[in-house]
């Protein structure tokens, strides 16, 4: 017997149920699911906006500008931020000179009786107390002859000034020209004042090299734990314990495994390299302190389960036809998994190199146990055997960015320095994870054939 049509308006029936046909357009579920992937794009697109203007606004050379307030002080400063209160904020530069040293002063607008950009300002970035604003008469044996705003003369001593910018002189290329500049000089110059000055060469490759030595300790006992349980341990109250042991471990709390680090890896191994290896007097240590070797170790630790788990699934999702076709075809149990389950597996095992990374890149609590510090003056490689001196503590891009923005005690100084700092965290952190991705499609394009 055929279906009789529907009326018009009203829902189809089905033809097997009797029933209504379920709406398959999904509804107001759709508009709910657009709207939670629309409000997550947002959410990064507005995040990364944010840390990457401000960071990149950092080195923009800003104008100095000559105020003249009602009490007949004058000041030569760099405007920062108007608040709807009123009030100015601007960096003034010539600390030793200020009242009260300050870096920055916080002024209402109605106290500003002129503002003007005098074309002959100077800003001069020297190696102690912040710039210098003002003018430059000469510069001579005895240093740099220069004039304050008020007019009173002083001598900055030559091998304290780096260099000398006419900002006010500047046109948009020139403007252009020296942002450039100061972002090569941050990040090729060592730190400078505490940390709250000069750049972060130190903190990068200290951050790289954890980042490459973590990758290189954990792959190798990330992916075999995970082809063990995977592919030879049978299923077993124990393995099960340690399947849970696993997943709990991604959970723990990335400060416990400092504590452990410290113990086990500095205090623990590291006396009984210096002691019993090495033969150092128990009055000396070398390993027997944090180093490039324990954080790396640290990382590593922290980091496994991410591995284990992410290989496990790159394991299960090799179809079942090619692990029996290897060995019908007369392969032995290791040479189908070296042949063919693994290579099928890459793309996973590289997914958990990506999560390994990013976590490691951006970690700090652990690190602060292990072997970095806040300034290190001395590189962990070098031109003398062994070249990489894994003993050695190192900087660390985000343990940089919590010494600059809450230990220093100028923290509206320091404030571009940190969105700079971490800006350039985030592009690290990108880079390296675009890398591997970038692997990862390639391996999956082999995988199909194309």
């Amino acid at each position: 017997m055929a279906d009789r049509p529907s009326p018009a308006g009203a829902p189809p029936r089905s033809p097997l149920l009797g029933g209504t046909r379920p709406d398959v357009s999904g509804g107001m579920g759709i508009y709910l699911t657009a709207a939670a992937v629309a409000g997550l794009m947002l959410a990064a697109v507005l995040f990364f906006a944010l840390i990457f203007s401000r960071g990149a606004a950092a080195f923009w050379p800003k104008p100095l500008e000559e105020w003249t307030l009602d009490d007949g002080t004058v000041l030569l400063v760099q405007p920062v931020e108007e608040y709807d209160t009123g009030d100015v904020r601007a960096r003034t530069g010539n600390r030793e000179f200020m009242p009260g040293r300050e870096d920055h002063v916080r002024i209402p607008a109605s106290r500003i009786v002129s503002r003007r950009v005098p074309e002959d300002a100077v800003w001069i970035e020297r190696r102690e107390y912040g710039p210098f604003h003002g003018y430059l008469d000469e510069v001579a044996a005895d240093g740099y002859h220069v004039r304050l705003p008020d007019g009173a003369p002083e001598v900055l001593a030559a091998d304290q000034v780096l260099r000398v910018e006419p900002i006010n002189r500047f046109g948009a290329f020139g403007r252009l020209g020296l942002w450039f500049r100061n972002v090569f000089r941050f990040l090729s110059e060592e730190p400078r004042e505490s940390n709250t000055d000069g750049g972060v060469f130190p903190a990068l490759i200290g951050t790289s090299l954890l980042v490459l030595l973590m990758s290189i300790l954990v792959m190798p006992f990330g992916v075999l734990a995970a082809v063990y349980l995977n592919e030879y341990a049978k299923d077993t109250w124990f393995v099960r314990l340690v399947r849970i042991s696993v997943n709990n471990l991604a959970g723990v709390p990335s400060i416990v495994f400092g504590v452990f680090g410290l113990g086990f890896f500095v205090y623990g191994l590291g006396d009984f390299v210096d002691h019993s290896l090495l033969g150092l007097p128990s009055n000396e240590t070398r390993f027997g302190t944090g180093g490039l070797l324990w954080a790396s170790l640290t990382m590593a630790l922290l980091t496994v389960p991410v591995v284990v788990v992410a290989t496990e699934e790159g394991l299960r999702a090799v179809p079942r036809e090619r692990r029996e076709g290897a060995l019908a075809l007369g392969a032995t149990r290791w040479e189908a998994l070296r042949h063919v389950i693994l290579p099928g597996a890459k793309p996973g095992i590289l997914t958990g190199l990506i999560l390994a990374v990013a976590r490691a890149a951006g970690e700090v609590a652990p690190l602060m146990l292990t072997g970095v510090v806040g300034l290190a003056p001395e590189l962990p490689v070098d031109g003398e055997f062994p070249f990489l001196h894994l003993e050695k503590k190192v900087m660390h891009l985000g343990f940089h960015i919590y010494t600059v923005g809450f230990q220093s005690p100028n923290v509206e100084a320091v404030e571009p320095l940190v969105y700079a700092t971490a800006a350039l965290l985030l592009l690290l952190i990108l880079v390296l994870n675009l890398t591997a991705i970038r692997m990862r499609a390639r391996v999956r394009r082999r995988l199909e054939g194309r």
